[in-house]
């Protein structure tokens, strides 16, 4: 079976545990002990975070490694260095390598992935590493790293179903990624933030609060993005980003602080917030006839709710919606935050994991169904000149695989 093909046919199982991505690591010479890591977790803006520290760290001079999940349109993306996707001979060379002892220790699609990017970044000689964290922290396969910093972004009502059930039960989790005197920082809120501290206090973790430690002072909608205004230790500095979206802001100062906790300049990180790009959050695209095209990822009532903030922020309505979303989703609460935005016409991702549209008109009073994500987005034209698509980034990266005439793929992962 070819190699990725044999990688895929991993997806849809998840087996707790850093045992075997620990023996599988020690296997191929423990190549994350080669470099320094910063881990990125959190229910919303990981990947913001993530993408904006890597820059960061890039404009103070390092050679820097990206691990981030999922992909839109192809699997490189996840494995970067220096902000090029790992070329597809070396990822397929890399995946020979490790499938045997893969597969004698029956390892997950999660596990592979994460081992070949560590392995990747052991022989590209990065000075550094940033790793998004897949799902959770305390047993996913990147936290078998000793990172110098951690981020969790935030606690949400997403995976409940094997984090939760409650917001606190989520806080625990993903505050696995926590260590006894290693900075941690967080822009989460109530009980979430609560047990967080908890956390921290009880291993000794120092915890940097949004709101406390450092301050957004301001948040501006741009022409072309945004601009925000931070404090931090009594000093303020202003920053802009072609990020959309004020909760981008939120993700942004947490990589600001954290960049400069690693040893980075303001410089740097105005640099790197300038320049950093995020595919599928609040992508703006042009469309034929002077229409526009939005590719947004959210994909829980949180990132829901961010997505509508962004529209009537940025002044990006009217628009119709293309909704598309994974079966095991909060659809309900999704749809409240979806309520009243424009006409609705409900799709679908190729994969079992997607919900079935008709089952959600229901919620939708009014929605039309089209199977076909590119032909629900070519639908929704009819009705406006802007089309939202949200509610997966699997959804997202099928209408871009489309848009590129490239066919589905079958996503789970």
């Amino acid at each position: 079976m070819e190699p990725l093909a044999w990688l895929y046919a991993r997806q849809g199982w998840v087996k707790p545990g850093l045992e075997r991505i620990r023996v599988l690591l020690a296997r191929l010479g423990n190549p994350q002990e080669a470099y320094p890591v910063a881990l990125v977790g959190g229910t919303n803006g990981k990947g913001t975070v993530a993408r904006a520290l890597a820059a960061i760290l890039e404009e103070a001079g390092l050679r820097v490694g990206l691990y981030t999940s999922p992909h839109l349109v192809d699997f490189q993306e996840r494995i970067s260095v220096q902000g090029q996707a790992i070329p597809k001979d070396r990822l397929l060379v890399l995946l020979e390598e490790v499938r045997p002892l893969a597969e004698a220790l029956e390892a997950s699609f999660f596990e592979v992935a994460t081992a070949v990017a560590l392995l990747h970044f052991a022989r590209e000689g990065v000075g550094f590493a940033v790793l998004e964290v897949g799902l959770g922290g305390r047993f996913d396969a990147t936290n078998v790293a000793e990172p110098l910093l951690s981020v969790v972004t935030n606690i949400g009502h997403d995976h409940l179903e094997i984090l939760g059930p409650t917001l606190r039960d989520v806080a625990r989790e993903k505050a696995g990624i926590f260590r006894q005197g290693v900075p941690a920082l967080t822009a989460a809120r109530g009980e979430g933030l609560e047990e967080l501290r908890e956390r921290a206090r009880a291993m000794g973790t120092p915890l940097w609060v949004l709101g406390e430690e450092f301050s957004l002072l301001g948040v501006e909608a741009l022409g072309e993005g945004l601009a925000f205004r931070l404090r931090i230790r009594g000093e303020e500095r202003t920053f802009r980003t072609r990020l959309f979206g004020p909760h981008q802001a939120e993700n942004l100062a947490l990589a600001a602080v954290s960049g400069k906790l690693l040893g980075a300049g303001w410089e740097a990180v105005a640099r790197a917030l300038l320049r950093v790009e995020n595919p599928g959050r609040l992508e703006r695209l042009p469309w034929p006839g002077g229409k526009e095209l939005l590719l947004d990822g959210a994909h829980n009532p949180e990132g829901a709710w961010a997505l509508r903030e962004a529209l009537h922020f940025h002044g990006l309505l009217p628009a119709a919606l293309v909704l598309g979303f994974s079966r095991e989703k909060d659809h309900r609460a999704m749809a409240k935050a979806f309520e009243g935005l424009g006409p609705v016409v409900l799709t679908r991702y190729a994969s079992p994991r997607s919900q079935d549209p008709r089952a959600l008109l229901p919620l939708f009073p009014g929605a039309l169904v089209e199977e076909e994500p590119l032909k629900a987005v070519e639908r929704a034209f009819t009705l406006e000149n802007r089309v939202v698509v949200a509610g997966s980034l699997y959804l997202v990266g099928e209408v871009k695989r489309a848009l590129l005439g490239l066919p589905p793929e079958e996503r789970w992962q």
